[in-house]
């Protein structure tokens, strides 16, 4: 250091001490500057005292960035969310105008909060958001769908509307508007009083108020909805989550298939179609969704969801059950091909010979749905057609395989020793249905 040189006051440059009202300033004036902000000029100075104002100042810029980088990183972050939610927005926006053939009616999100009285009634919630009742000015109840939970670019707010605002069926919920107002995103459907079909299947025994034959009616209109939708359309239309929760049922116990959050559109020609991911709620996935080595994915993945939901109406049982004291009836569908391999009869408790049909036809019709190959099933319309025909004209299906490693070859399957091949009489058989 040269001779002379020496550090004589150090101090914060403010207002008053430019204009000559020097005075000592305390934390409190210090901590102020540093928060509203404060003016830094600078002087050319001989070497030596520049060299020691220039660490001076970086000190300051250092404390500065110090007390200011939390607040700048919050402040990022909200911008940052702020611009994802914008581009979700701009997405689901340059949808609905591109879109004119959506009959759905666009509320505010102040519409919703007074036709749900402020949110005031919850008829359920899932992974989506949740469901609460809601009353039109016309009178008419409806069910509004908050999607509390949407994936990117609001893809999930997207398919929804793009297939369930455009189709019209008897075995279709019906979507009476929408919402998008920023983050706000609701979808209103027409109010469904008796709730969804799982509260039914499962409940306990003699608590159910659905007959055998009314249990029947409701997987016969779902099939129908499904063969609708994969063929009924000017577009092929994929559900990809079909299950007892998405089966609505309106004052009449009439089936109407909601919750088209995964659903995709296709060309109606399309026989194969391209996933990024699996998509749908496990127990009710088709197994090509895991194992491409067995076919692709087709509107079968949603013949094998219909086939599962069919097997638990048959039996008012959930597929798996892991508290089944015997372990061979855990896995309900395998237990029952497994019994129809042996020939063997099962009891049906209570059953009339008509219920006994019934049960009956539905679980030969579930058994083809759920074959593991997606060319060993059928599509719904002969789905339909096993369903209203007589029992004595269906043919039992394969053996059921879980995966491709049990698979068998196909001279075993079709062998005249085979006593599904034989022309058991079905209708004395009786079904399990506990």
């Amino acid at each position: 250091m040269e001779d002379g040189c020496r550090i004589e006051w150090t101090t914060l440059m403010t207002k008053s001490f430019l204009y000559g009202k020097d005075r000592n300033l305390s934390y409190h004036d210090i901590h102020s500057a540093l928060g509203y902000g404060f003016e830094l000029q600078f002087r050319f100075l001989p070497r030596c005292k520049l060299g020691i104002y220039g660490w001076l100042i970086l000190g300051k810029i250092f404390q500065i960035r110090s007390i200011c980088g939390v607040p700048f990183l919050a402040a990022l972050l909200i911008y940052k969310r702020r611009r994802m939610h914008l581009s979700m927005y701009s997405s689901i926006e340059e949808f609905l105008q591109s879109d004119n053939n959506l009959s759905p009616i666009r509320y505010s999100y102040s519409d919703i909060k007074k036709m749900t009285s402020r949110f005031n009634e919850k008829l359920g919630e899932g992974g989506f958001g949740s469901v609460f009742k809601g009353k039109l000015r016309s009178g008419r109840f409806v069910a509004v769908k908050m999607l509390e939970n949407p994936k990117a670019n609001g893809q999930d707010f997207i398919s929804e509307v793009a297939t369930i605002g455009r189709i019209h069926h008897f075995n279709m919920v019906q979507l009476v508007g929408y919402c998008v107002e920023g983050s706000k995103r609701a979808l209103i459907y027409n109010f469904m009083p008796n709730g969804s079909l799982d509260k039914y299947i499962y409940c306990k025994e003699g608590s159910n108020p659905l007959s055998c034959r009314k249990m029947y009616e409701i997987s016969l209109g779902v099939a129908q909805g499904i063969e609708y939708l994969h063929r009924g359309c000017d577009m092929q239309i994929l559900h990809f989550d079909i299950k007892p929760h998405n089966i609505l049922l309106d004052e009449n116990f009439i089936p109407k298939i909601s919750d088209f959050g995964l659903s995709k559109l296709y060309p109606v020609g399309n026989t194969i179609v391209s996933l990024t991911a699996p998509r749908g709620t496990m127990g009710y996935m088709a197994p090509e969704l895991f194992y491409k080595n067995i076919g692709g994915v087709s509107y079968k993945a949603d013949v094998y969801s219909f086939g599962m939901l069919l097997m638990e109406m048959a039996s008012r049982r959930k597929n798996l059950n892991t508290s089944i004291e015997h372990s061979s009836q855990i896995y309900f569908p395998l237990w029952v091909s497994n019994q129809f391999c042996m020939g063997k009869e099962f009891e049906m408790d209570n059953a009339t010979e008509e219920e006994k049909k019934i049960i009956t036809k539905m679980i030969i019709a579930a058994l083809w749905c759920i074959q593991l190959k997606p060319s060993d099933r059928p599509s719904m319309n002969k789905v339909i057609e096993m369903l209203e025909g007589e029992v004595e004209c269906l043919q039992l299906p394969p053996k059921l395989l879980l995966c491709p490693q049990q698979e068998m070859p196909r001279d075993n399957l079709h062998g005249n020793s085979n006593p599904m091949c034989s022309n058991t009489d079905l209708t004395s058989s009786t079904l399990s249905a506990r």
